[in-house]
């Protein structure tokens, strides 16, 4: 039981928010009584901290999937891209602006083990598409790895963007075209464009 109620809590959640949505709301979804969650989780911030924590094992899970697929380094970076895509396609804000604005501290926790993984996945990616002769040799991948992350985290925040049905997706899909630029040989250009093409709106 406890798992249907994070799974479920993590899905509205994403779509309403984290403030917006009450424990009876909660209820209301499973068809079962308010207290019945409270068995679980002391109060709301326990539900949002377990609830936050699964869906990002559910991520990490699902990046490492398809970076066991095959697809070349450039693929393999619009392939995550759809799948947050999919994840967040209900929401019509950014579940981290939220959960930064009403629930820092989960929020702190989350991007530490959010760089840690993300810097692992970008790495193996970087030398992935080095090898393939689609980025260049001479960057500079830990620094690049840093400016991807600080690109890919500005779409959450809120004082640079206004947020309606798909406004996550087209800001990923510009920060991943502007990194991809920026490292890309000619190669990976064609690649890129064709990536572009095939992931129009």
């Amino acid at each position: 039981m406890k798992e249907i109620i994070l799974q479920k809590a993590g899905t509205i959640f994403l779509k309403y928010g984290f403030k917006s949505v009450t424990m009876d709301d909660i209820a209301n979804e499973l068809a079962i009584s308010k207290k019945t969650i409270y068995k679980f989780f002391k109060n709301k911030e326990e539900l949002v901290d377990e609830a936050v924590s699964l869906l990002h094992n559910t991520m990490h899970n699902a990046v490492f999937c398809i970076c066991g697929k095959g697809y070349n380094a450039i693929e393999e970076n619009f392939e995550v891209k759809n799948m947050f895509k999919n994840m967040f396609k209900n929401s019509d804000d950014s579940p981290m602006y939220q959960l930064e604005k009403y629930y820092p501290k989960i929020h702190h926790k989350i991007m530490a083990d959010e760089f840690s993984m993300f810097k692992d996945c970008i790495s193996n990616n970087l030398n992935k598409g080095i090898s393939e002769g689609l980025y260049r040799k001479n960057i500079d991948k830990e620094l690049i790895t840093k400016f991807y992350f600080s690109l890919a985290m500005s779409v959450h925040n809120s004082n640079l963007h206004t947020y309606n049905k798909n406004t996550l997706n087209k800001l990923e899909t510009s920060v991943l075209e502007y990194h991809t630029r920026a490292i890309a040989t000619k190669k990976g250009l064609k690649i890129l464009e064709e990536q572009l093409e095939k992931n129009k709106f």
